[in-house]
């Protein structure tokens, strides 16, 4: 079972993004869960949602306290919020910022993890640029798939195109394909 816990801040799409992770999971034919964990709900309070996928039924019910991967959509939580907490000795992070793991300070968990399992990306950024918006969920989930491996940069875009349509689905597709290309060159690949 894959285990995600999604940081962020009310009005960034924290929620959107775990229910579109865990359709774009459903539509590869795992089995998929999400679900959000509110301490207050008003913009800008810090927010975490959670999603697993899994190849059998998920009984699971509580939030995820190991998580797998780490996704943090705004880097103001990193000194605020322990969002590394539980995370796997094998596991991955991908923050939301054009600084590098190094320069927002976390050269011991760059040090403590796996070769390329923390990275940066400007998925605000993206956003910013295609959608008009600060929400850069699309951006987070195509960035996690290149970075992990677990799913298709098509599948996040079906998951999008599911959920909204016309110009906002469009331009989710345009911000989850941005994420994907800039992390799989930094991993030295190409998209297939």
């Amino acid at each position: 079972m894959l285990q995600i816990r999604i940081h962020g801040r009310g009005g960034q799409g924290v929620v959107t993004a775990a229910e579109m992770l865990a359709l774009a999971g459903f539509m590869e034919g795992h089995h998929a869960q999400a679900f959000p964990s509110f301490g207050s709900e008003r913009t800008g309070a810090p927010v975490v949602a959670f999603a697993r996928l899994a190849t059998t039924d998920i009984r699971l019910r509580e939030p995820v306290l190991e998580p797998d991967v780490v996704l943090i959509q705004d880097r103001t939580l990193l000194e605020s919020v322990d969002v590394f907490a539980g995370l796997r000795p094998d596991g991955y992070v991908l923050i939301n910022s054009g600084a590098t793991p190094d320069e927002l300070g976390l050269g011991e968990l760059v040090t403590r993890l796996p070769v390329g399992h923390i990275m940066t990306i400007p998925a605000t950024k993206f956003a910013m640029e295609k959608i008009g918006r600060p929400l850069p969920g699309a951006g987070m989930l195509a960035g996690m798939a290149a970075m992990t491996g677990t799913m298709k940069l098509e599948s996040v875009i079906a998951a999008y195109n599911e959920k909204f349509n016309g110009r906002v689905a469009e331009a989710n597709a345009e911000v989850a394909r941005l994420a994907f290309d800039a992390v799989m060159a930094a991993k030295g690949e190409k998209n297939a």
